[in-house]
């Protein structure tokens, strides 16, 4: 069974030097960002270019997610590919420009289309992980965040609980999704089944810490969803979550593209202006 495929290489090298390497730098997880989709309901825009390249404020989707891993420390990223997917290396290279290591796990040429969330993370477990239990990081390349800040003390908390398979951001629901998806419990658990005792339930920000763990049972080039797993995690209460506050966005259709690709002067977390963006 194909292995995830980069540009450069066929398989993971698992324990191989450059990973030996890799693993002094930085005491931030390894992380994946989700870019396998076909953006359906973007489409026209979505025929040419995949949905993680296109432009909010002047940069490519993706670009926001890999510039706040990178200033959190993260090092090692493998972004998971599909639809149009020749177009990352092309786009991102090798990561060199972020002082970081980028891989691609194709799941268009390896396995003839994408694997679905926890497919394509079981798929690409090799390069996320040196240890069987540690966490790293999950974030889908869609979703516009620019306040996130990647170094979090979750990391830690995290690292210490090994019976704790995941820790999840949660965020107010949009109008697409009034119904949001989990509740949160007093002592931080997220709740699959139920609202917390606030009366609510919260939505998913597509921003995450899993464990290897949590993938038991997935073969590499198998498709699964993500869902199911938290869903049964949570019951066995080992999915932690908390609320993220600041600018979130779920990118999923020209109509919710179109302000954000007009926005100009935001400001990245670290406070440098984001140069204005022409008018298109």
């Amino acid at each position: 069974m194909p292995a995830p495929q980069p540009s450069d290489e066929r398989r993971p090298a698992g324990r191989d030097h450059a990973q030996r390497a890799d693993a002094r730098v930085s005491h931030q997880p390894r992380a994946i960002v989700l870019a396998a989709g076909r953006g359906e309901r973007m489409r026209p825009l979505t025929d040419s270019v995949p949905k993680p390249l296109l432009k909010v404020a002047g940069k490519p989707l993706i670009e926001w997610q890999i510039d706040a891993l990178a200033r959190a420390g993260v090092r090692d990223v493998v972004v998971n590919t599909a639809w149009l997917e020749e177009q990352f290396p092309a786009a991102l290279g090798d990561g060199s420009r972020w002082n970081l290591r980028i891989r691609y796990s194709h799941e268009g040429a390896c396995y003839g289309g994408a694997l679905e969330t926890a497919g394509g993370i079981a798929t690409a477990l090799p390069w996320l992980v040196d240890e069987a239990n540690a966490p790293f990081w999950v974030v889908s390349a869609d979703i516009f965040s620019p306040d996130f800040d990647f170094a979090s003390p979750a990391v830690e908390m995290l690292r210490e609980d090994p019976g704790r398979l995941g820790h999840l951001w949660l965020v107010d629901n949009p109008p697409f999704h009034p119904a949001g998806d989990f509740g949160l419990a007093e002592d931080g658990r997220a709740l699959a089944d139920s609202a917390g005792p606030d009366g609510r339930r919260w939505t998913y920000s597509n921003i995450g810490l899993l464990r290897a763990e949590l993938f038991d049972g997935i073969a590499a080039g198998h498709r699964a969803a993500l869902g199911p797993l938290l869903f049964a995690a949570m019951r066995q209460r080992a999915i932690s979550a908390e609320i993220y506050r600041g600018r979130w966005h779920n990118v999923g259709t020209p109509g919710q593209l179109d302000p954000l690709a007009r926005l100009s002067g935001i400001d990245s977390l670290d406070g440098t202006p984001m140069p204005p963006v022409a008018t298109r």
